[in-house]
């Protein structure tokens, strides 16, 4: 089973008076997991219903294979659809839910058990056939929803937030089913979700959408450690994110085409970072670090490098999380007009060496590299 590219060129929605879908472009390959993430109301899942076939875009063009879909309807598009609230026949049992599109197509009956069987094995739940949907849990429930999905052989599968129903554990051992059936098939999947986790762990694209509009499309790692926009920086994960004026620019003799940048932070003072846009003095930017990036210690750190940060703080919020500590620290000093509180992320390997060493009111020392601050914005 092979997938499909799909292209979205320059879509709009406009429901009423309110812009959904603003000049929306994008290239999924074929084979791809791709994510479409965002929070409610973003646009994402009329986007998806839109490739689907179950909405028509106001302007635009949605494209399968080198073909453009918009004049056929859902069930000529090669595109299968999984929701959220798994829509399954209450009164039939699995095997006949994961049937019920062949019997619509008139397969023959000795194909259609042959299959169903197949696709039930698929995702495990051979043992259940004979069972009612209301007999199953939430994930058994997801899992039919899934095979009767696959089971007409589409060239996409597009799931609108199938997992959001369970509950966390269930969501993450789901997920993992999810990726391993995508690389058993090889076919294209759309996954549309509000969880950046989930996007950031199965995905091999991501496009971050807001009010409408794409901000960012690019691999988890990139999506992560190189935002686009100050949202994207919010959104995914916890970050540090202030504004700021760049005050000198150095160009590095390695590696290439990479400058050091300094800041000036109001609320923390001067910091380092390195930049691969060529940025000038003066220019107001948006500049974020991650809060596991920063090492923090009780301890002075004694280093001669010139592109480490150092900043003196008092921690005013720690939460133990087992794995982790989070810290809030609130800094001082470092020429700074206001006081920030930066959020910092320690791990722990091992609790008795890098457990609850630092408590409420310790003073510490807060460190990273200026490779792992980041530039966001230039603001002009």
């Amino acid at each position: 089973m092979n997938g499909s590219d799909v292209t979205v060129k320059n879509v709009c929605k406009v429901f009423g008076d309110f812009p959904v879908l603003n000049n929306v472009s994008l290239d999924i390959k074929k084979g791809e997991f791709f994510s479409l993430l965002g929070p409610s109301g973003c646009g994402k899942t009329t986007l998806l219903r839109i490739i689907a076939g179950f909405e028509t875009p106001d302007d635009g063009a949605v494209i399968i294979n080198g073909d453009d879909v918009l004049p056929l309807p859902p069930n000529q598009r090669q595109v299968n659809t999984v929701f959220q609230n798994y829509a399954l026949f209450p009164h039939l049992s699995v095997f006949e839910n994961v049937a019920f599109p062949l019997r619509i197509h008139k397969y023959p009956k000795d194909e259609i058990g042959d299959r169903v069987i197949e696709y039930l094995k698929l995702v495990q739940l051979e043992a259940h056939r004979n069972k009612k949907s209301s007999q199953l849990s939430g994930g058994q429930k997801q899992r039919v929803a899934i095979a009767r999905a696959l089971i007409n052989e589409p060239k996409v599968l597009l799931l609108d937030e199938p997992l959001s129903a369970l509950d966390a554990k269930l969501r993450q051992h789901m997920l993992i089913e999810l990726d391993q059936i995508h690389d058993k098939i090889g076919i294209t999947f759309i996954y549309v979700t509000h969880d950046q986790q989930e996007a950031l762990s199965v995905s091999d694209r991501i496009a971050v959408l807001n009010q409408g509009d794409v901000l960012q499309v690019g691999t988890p790692q990139e999506i992560y450690e190189s935002p686009a926009t100050n949202f994207v920086a919010r959104f995914i994960g916890e970050t540090n994110l202030f504004d700021g004026t760049v005050s000198s620019v150095e160009k590095l003799t390695k590696p290439e085409d990479v400058y050091l940048a300094e800041l000036d932070i109001p609320e923390l003072g001067c910091i380092k970072v390195t930049t691969d846009d060529k940025v000038r003095a003066g220019q107001h930017v948006s500049f974020t670090v991650r809060p596991e990036k920063i090492v923090i210690s009780t301890e002075k750190q004694a280093t001669k490098r010139a592109d480490i940060n150092f900043f003196q703080g008092i921690v005013d919020e720690p939460v133990y999380s087992g794995f982790q500590s989070k810290f809030y620290v609130k800094i001082k000093g470092n020429n700074a007009t206001g006081q920030a509180t930066l959020r910092v992320i320690k791990q722990h390997a091992v609790y008795y060496d890098e457990g609850p060493d630092i408590v409420w009111k310790d003073e510490v020392f807060l460190s990273w590299s200026a490779n792992d601050g980041y530039i966001v914005e230039v603001k002009d």
